[in-house]
């Protein structure tokens, strides 16, 4: 299938015209409201510094649904001991910049690039874009950072600079969630490590049916509750 050249018009084709890798459309920008079309329609970008702005929409995508998350024995354990601060909002811009430059093992370079960054601080400011920040001796050793869409929380990135530190970063996600009713979260690609946090499989089509299900024009209005 080909690779859709986008026109200044936020719109996107179909998700099912995607490449087998989920690559679906090429170039257009990085504004608000192509980023939340993008986002309702089972769409993120991923390229590289340099490079055209490249659409993904993989299949099967990768899900977490809050109420069936297990926290493992160690984390439990960890969370119980309460070593960690942890806040949501506090310092989003810092969060994403760790989150691009933090050095990670088998990755050279990093596609959170310059205008992403930019990109989802202004989706920050707006309202969209969210962090959740853990802390040890008021430094910021962890956190993660995505959009929320009415009732799904589209996860984008996460770091850690000490061990454990994402993964309580990510057992409050699923604690926020369940608080705000939020039913799902997107976790885009296949990986062991988010395979290990409860990650499951689903077709694509199933994926944006159901998120089309759980964004309304009512609860999109709820997004500051985050």
């Amino acid at each position: 299938m080909p690779v859709y050249l986008l026109s200044e018009e936020p719109y996107f084709p179909n998700p099912s015209e995607a490449e087998e890798d989920g690559c679906l459309a090429i170039g257009g920008d990085l504004s608000t409201i192509r980023l939340i079309n993008a986002y309702y329609n089972g769409i993120f970008p991923w390229y590289n510094e340099g490079e055209d702005i490249m659409w993904f929409s993989p299949d099967p995508r990768l899900v977490i649904y809050p109420n069936e998350f297990k926290a493992s024995k160690s984390l439990r354990k960890i969370i119980t001991k309460n070593t960690f601060d942890v806040k949501i909002n506090s310092d989003f811009e810092q969060t994403i910049q760790n989150c691009a430059f933090i050095s990670r093992q088998d990755q050279d370079g990093t596609w959170i690039n310059k205008d992403m960054i930019q990109a989802y601080i202004n989706l920050h400011h707006e309202g969209w874009a969210h962090s959740i920040e853990v802390y040890e001796n008021s430094e910021l050793i962890g956190g993660l950072y995505g959009i929320l869409l009415g009732n799904v929380f589209f996860g984008e990135s996460m770091f850690h600079k000490k061990s454990n530190a994402s993964k309580v970063a990510f057992y409050h996600l699923i604690e926020k969630c369940k608080e705000s009713n939020i039913s799902l979260i997107d976790a885009q690609q296949d990986t062991p490590h988010m395979r290990s946090l409860g990650g499951k499989l689903i077709e694509r089509r199933r994926f944006i049916d159901t998120i089309h299900t759980l964004i309304t024009p009512e609860n999109l209005q709820n997004n500051f509750r985050f």
